[in-house]
């Protein structure tokens, strides 16, 4: 039996959990961030899309500090490596170095088992741990943003709807 047969992460499906350390030296564990919409991006300091969606992935998590958004940036590359590049190239997500093992268990593979994950990735985690959009690519900011934007007001619609349900007639 082959140890990896075709593997493709579907949106609606479980995110994937993870455990890894940012450059900054905090611990990020998927499992502890649900309630908090989570945005798991893959690049590379090689990947010239990376390159160009960067300053606009840095205005999106902006614009969402302070709220229940955490932006990770994961990458197979070491620290030497990401701290060279970021002398030149700002980045405001979390950067979570020395990735391999997340993106084995987040890229798509084909049927020899051959990863298959074009960078940028984007899998938005919504705040019970569902995978609720599954992107890669060029400009993907503005459909990224009005998802973010949706998942925070379904939740903060949710709240009162609890209460009220639960409350005696």
């Amino acid at each position: 039996m082959g140890v990896l047969a075709q593997q493709s992460l579907k949106e609606g499906n479980p995110a994937p959990e993870f455990a890894a350390t940012s450059m900054n030296g905090q611990s990020y564990d998927l499992k502890q961030l649900q309630g908090k919409v989570v945005l798991v991006t893959f690049w590379s300091t090689k990947c010239e899309i990376c390159h160009s969606e960067i300053p606009k992935m840095n205005q999106l998590a902006d614009r969402y500090k302070g709220k229940d958004v955490v932006f990770l940036a994961l990458t197979m590359e070491n620290e030497n490596r990401v701290e060279t590049y970021l002398r030149s190239t700002p980045f405001n997500f979390d950067i979570l170095p020395n990735s391999f093992g997340t993106v084995l268990q987040y890229a798509d593979r084909d049927r020899s088992g051959n990863i298959n994950m074009g960078f940028p990735a984007y899998f938005l985690v919504d705040q019970n741990g569902g995978i609720q959009l599954k992107t890669s690519g060029w400009d993907k900011t503005q459909t990224l943003d009005t998802k973010i934007s949706s998942l925070l007001s379904s939740q903060s619609g949710r709240d009162p709807g609890v209460a009220a349900m639960s409350s005696p007639k």
